[in-house]
């Protein structure tokens, strides 16, 4: 299947907004495992903090009057034995110390878990601390700070137990504050994203769409005269004879084709905006009449009924609507095996084109106006770009294009245009 230039810019937009809401979410993804890290890193500050206070206030009780001995019985008097964080204070070697723990036990502990950081602590000669189980299966952060005896060596360790469950309900709740955030930050992104890539190309698909109608229409348009211009040319080389009257409607077809080419031009200027409408105060009954006088009718009945009227438009392309009405007309607007009979009337900024023909079909009246349409539902041919160059010049005018069927036969184009205040 082939894509068109405009189908592929659309799908650079699906990618653009891809992209960009990929390096967005990348992005998120590292500020939130920032932030989660950082409080994560916070929680364990202020857990520590709590628990070095409490180790620091036991160990200002801890006494040693000789230097093998160490007396916690000062501690009993101090109302943080009643408080949490619990602590103890425990021998780096199992015997040496007699232990102490504090008098309300907050979370279940293992003695051994508490002795081990002891021993860890007194060995390392320096304050540890990390996360353990308690009995009950709580998660606990534990603080270990060691002291020393009066000879100067590490004899045991003051140990701090605290319930570490509530700060981990607050570290959970933030990182779902922090995940639910970045998921409803990348969706609006993508929409963002979605929405800035579009208006970033959209110039740019309207000018290949653009350039895309152009060339089909002018293929579309140019494909009936030029065959009929080679049918011509190989007639006239066949026979040689009839080449002074085939030479004239060589050169009318020619016009004609270059009359198309000129109105798609000036379309797809206009509609890209390189040129401007030339609008200007213009005698309406004066132009149409200007426009019947200039089109071969072929033997057709073309009658003009004109009031004056001054209308503020585009001379050039108001022509060429009108022109293109009145050949659609002398083209579909008539019966089989009859000529074609048109009647124009002009007055209050309306241009009005009759025909005798089969009429229009008022389920595709709309459809009439569309490009490769044909002019009248009865007709056999397509009217091409006509009509719906017509309804073009009339909209970009602030007008509009109408068309309904006679009361007897025929359909009924009506141009409506702005009257000169």
């Amino acid at each position: 299947m082939t894509r068109s230039s405009a189908d592929r810019l659309r799908r650079l937009r699906l990618v653009l907004t891809l992209v960009f809401t990929g390096a967005n979410a990348a992005g998120l993804i590292i500020f939130a495992w920032l932030s989660i890290d950082a409080d994560t890193e916070r929680g364990e500050q202020r857990l520590d903090g709590e628990l070095r206070r409490v180790t620091a206030v036991v160990l200002r009780l801890v006494q040693s009057p000789n230097p093998d001995v160490v007396v916690t019985g000062y501690i009993r008097d101090d109302e943080l034995n009643t408080r949490c964080p619990q602590f103890a204070v425990l021998s780096g070697d199992p015997g040496t110390i007699e232990p102490y723990y504090s008098g309300r036990e907050c979370v279940p502990m293992d003695p051994a878990v508490l002795g081990g950081l002891a021993g860890d602590a007194v060995d390392s000669g320096r304050i540890l601390s990390g996360y353990k189980r308690a009995t009950d299966g709580r998660l606990v952060r534990i603080a270990a700070e060691p002291f020393r005896l009066q000879n100067g060596q590490y004899a045991g360790a003051v140990v701090a137990v605290s319930d570490a469950e509530p700060e981990q309900d607050r570290h959970d709740r933030m990182v779902l504050l922090v995940v639910g955030g970045c998921v409803l930050a990348v969706a609006a992104l993508s929409l963002a994203g979605h929405w800035l890539s579009g208006r970033a190309i959209r110039p740019a698909v309207a000018a290949l769409e653009q350039q895309e109608v152009l060339l089909a229409e002018t293929a579309h348009d140019l494909r009936t005269p030029v065959a009929a211009l080679r049918a011509l040319a190989e007639t006239a080389l066949r026979n040689p004879n009839d080449r002074a009257e085939l030479l004239p409607r060589t050169v009318r077809l020619a016009a004609r084709m270059g009359g198309i080419i000129d109105g798609l031009l000036v379309r797809a200027r206009l509609a890209a905006g390189v040129d401007r409408l030339a609008v200007q105060p213009v005698w309406l009954d004066q132009l149409v009449a200007g426009v019947v006088e200039e089109t071969p009718t072929d033997g057709a009945s073309v009658t003009l009924t004109a009031a004056p009227t001054k209308v503020m438009v585009d001379p050039t392309l108001v022509q060429r609507a009108i022109g293109n009405l009145l050949d659609n007309a002398l083209r579909y607007g008539r019966q089989p095996n009859q000529r074609a009979v048109v009647h124009i009337s002009v007055a209050g900024g309306r241009v009005t084109v009759a025909d005798h023909g089969p009429g229009v079909d008022e389920s595709l009246a709309e459809d009439a106006f569309d490009r490769f349409r044909t002019g009248s539902a009865g007709g056999n041919g397509s009217s091409g770009l006509g009509l719906s160059i017509v309804r073009w010049v009339a909209q970009a005018h602030g007008g509009m294009l109408a068309v309904y069927n006679a009361e007897e036969a025929g359909a009924i184009f009506e141009l409506i245009l702005p009257v000169a205040p």
